[in-house]
């Protein structure tokens, strides 16, 4: 489509090296004539309680599939929040994101039971409230790249949501989106070096930006050169079983196939199929799982930053204790608000419209809480000043 959203984010660079995120030179502004949606699960810490935690993360991943499949395809910035997600259209794509948001409100309610708000923002009110959308695409491998957002308009518009402006009503009951690829077959990973570890730092009120970059930045290095964290995803590719855990999510999903019964016979038979072709590496047509799995691997999405860092780490509890430390330093002056949530194992829904493409997406998230849980103690943290020390201690989340 002329003048559709891939046109100009397909024309920013794509950078390597997640450790240069914080330079503004990689970030390019919006148009103004460009539009952000908002997506989160409402109560999403209740559902969370209730221990849905692929519900909650499926109904994230939808919004995703659901934009993607309307714009047939073609790229666009969005990111993955875990209990929701955030991404930004041209004005020619907007018709077409608009259907598949409301459309998703919809099936996350009739088919997650979860409550899905949504919200449309123009990039022009935005900024007239003093924020500003700026995108950047990182690559984490060869095969595909992943929007980062930085200028506060993404918490700008998630405040407005939340708030009730720019809502989007869900679509008519019974609506169904296309959320063709949409999948969470894979098992949880449990975690190798002992803690995984949901990790959100946004800016505080009125920080110093230098300084805000510095904190993020001196964490990132401190975590790439050390042995003691990594990705959350097996060097091999995460646990596959039969029948999988995220069958139902998986049937309901489907658009067409007869009532749900017979949608999940065949996701089951398919799911079959796929067991026995990855459990014994067979190569079908040109589809080799060893190499396919090696792109689930590299194009694992487990650290970004959207006006603030997210990650999921596989680290060591001493190297949680010393992150954690360094964050209550930076938030003592002022610079950084923090939540950081410990689980035993790490989950990931998976968007791949084809196989046979190397550009499948898989989205990570702690599997006991992950970013909501993070967000949480965020939100409602109290923090002790500790004279004798020097920082602060904390009472963290832990999902074990």
């Amino acid at each position: 489509m002329a003048g559709g959203s891939e046109i100009f984010y397909g024309g920013i660079p794509v950078f390597r090296g997640f450790a240069r995120l914080m330079d503004p030179a990689l970030y390019a502004p919006l148009p103004d004539d460009w539009t952000v949606g908002v997506a989160d699960i409402v109560e999403s810490t209740k559902a969370i309680a209730a221990q849905r935690y692929k519900a909650v993360n499926m109904a994230g991943a939808a919004v995703v599939a659901a934009v993607t499949n309307a714009l047939d395809g073609r790229e666009f910035p969005f990111v993955f929040g875990g209990d929701g997600a955030s991404f930004a259209v041209a004005p020619a794509d907007l018709d077409r994101a608009r259907e598949a948001l409301a459309a998703t409100a919809r099936w996350v309610r009739d088919d997650l039971d979860l409550v899905l708000r949504v919200a449309l923002v123009p990039i022009a009110a935005i900024r007239a409230a003093g924020a500003d959308v700026r995108v950047a695409r990182f690559g984490p491998s060869a095969n595909l790249s992943y929007a980062m957002f930085s200028g506060g308009g993404l918490a700008f518009a998630d405040a407005a949501m939340k708030r009730g402006a720019f809502a989007l009503d869900p679509a008519p009951e019974g609506t169904q989106p296309d959320l063709s690829g949409l999948s969470c077959r894979f098992e949880v990973m449990p975690s190798v070096r002992g803690v995984i570890l949901s990790v959100l730092v946004l800016p505080a009120k009125d920080a110093d930006p230098a300084a805000f970059r510095k904190v993020i930045e001196d964490l990132v290095v401190r975590i790439e050169k050390s042995p003691d964290a990594g990705r959350p995803v097996p060097p091999g590719g995460p646990p596959l079983r039969f029948p999988p855990q995220g069958i139902e999510y998986e049937a309901r999903a489907k658009r067409f196939g007869g009532p749900l019964a017979m949608r999940r016979a065949a996701v089951l038979g398919f799911a079959l199929w796929a067991f026995v072709v990855f459990r014994l590496g067979l190569k079908v047509g040109t589809f080799a799982p060893k190499l396919y799995l090696q792109q689930v691997v590299e194009n694992s999405d487990f650290r970004k930053f959207d006006d603030g860092l997210r990650m999921i780490l596989d680290c060591t509890p001493e190297l949680a204790a010393e992150l954690e430390q360094r964050l209550v330093a930076a938030a003592g002056q002022g610079i950084v608000r923090y939540g950081l949530h410990e689980q035993d194992a790490a989950m990931m829904t998976c968007f791949t419209p084809s196989v046979m493409r190397a550009d499948h997406v898989h989205f990570i998230d702690g599997a006991r809480g992950g970013y909501a849980s993070a967000a949480t103690v965020l939100k409602t943290r109290a923090v002790q000043v500790v004279a004798t020390s020097g920082f602060c201690s904390l009472s963290r989340l832990r999902g074990r």
